[in-house]
């Protein structure tokens, strides 16, 4: 493990905390990038990052009672099985593949990042959880486990739209449920792609003194600001996903 490494691995979980989200959809690039993992390897090693680091997002949410559990649960479960089943899926295409997607995933994530989301205006509403719901988690689901994103620019909108859930808990349960969908995410590919602890573990503990940090500056810097500051790294970093993979690659 580099210290170029281990610096973006504290810049993912600053990222995190200061923004809800967004940070760890650059950890695939980084595996693939900066540390030279084959693109397989990297989305399996960058499900626990994300997981365990969501995890320590989900702890300080709970404690301000932003989590609803019930609906992480029903949100969860399509997730999880779709995470599976994406894990099953990566095995049929190639990692450059696999790339693309991603590519094409972090522009969206980017372009949502720079709206300002009407979403976040609803007004809060009795939760109840729309069917429809189910298929979203599912499909978020199948894009952790093909391309290892959470997912959680897809999944707090899912939540206030058809969950009905206030913008803050939506962001708590939304934590909640990457963790199950990365969790099943990675069991899958367990045994099939070979893991490097070595670096995984180091990389996941910088990431998670990030988000530490990220939590408590939060307060202090203009959200709206830092948001679209990344939105506009992230549309440089999907580009070149594409322009890689699609032009030099060729």
């Amino acid at each position: 493990m580099t210290a170029l490494g281990l610096f973006l691995a504290l810049l993912i979980g600053l990222s995190l905390g200061l923004l809800g989200g967004g940070g760890s959809i650059l950890t695939v690039p980084v595996f693939v990038y900066v540390l030279g993992f084959d693109p397989k390897a990297a989305v399996a090693m960058s499900l626990p990052v994300v997981g365990v680091t969501s995890l320590v997002g989900v702890a300080a949410h709970w404690r301000s009672g932003r989590v609803r559990v019930p609906m992480a649960l029903l949100f969860g479960s399509a997730a999880m099985a779709g995470a599976f089943g994406g894990a099953q899926l990566a095995r049929l295409v190639s990692g450059t593949t696999q790339l693309v997607l991603l590519g094409g995933i972090i522009l969206l994530a980017a372009a949502s990042m720079l709206r300002s989301p009407a979403y976040a205006r609803v007004e809060a509403r009795q939760p109840r959880a729309d069917p429809l719901i189910l298929l979203v988690g599912f499909g978020v689901g199948v894009l952790t486990g093909l391309v290892g994103v959470g997912g959680g620019f897809v999944i707090v909108p899912a939540l206030v739209l058809l969950g009905r859930l206030r913008m803050k808990e939506a962001v708590g349960t939304s934590l909640l449920v990457i963790v199950m969908n990365t969790a099943a995410g990675f069991a899958a590919y367990l045994g099939v792609v070979e893991i490097a602890w070595r670096t995984l573990v180091p990389f996941t503990l910088f990431a998670i003194a990030g988000i530490l940090v990220g939590a408590r500056l939060v307060t202090r810097l203009p959200a709206t600001t830092l948001r679209r500051g990344f939105a506009v790294l992230l549309l440089g970093i999907g580009l070149l996903l594409l322009w890689q993979n699609l032009v030099v690659a060729r």
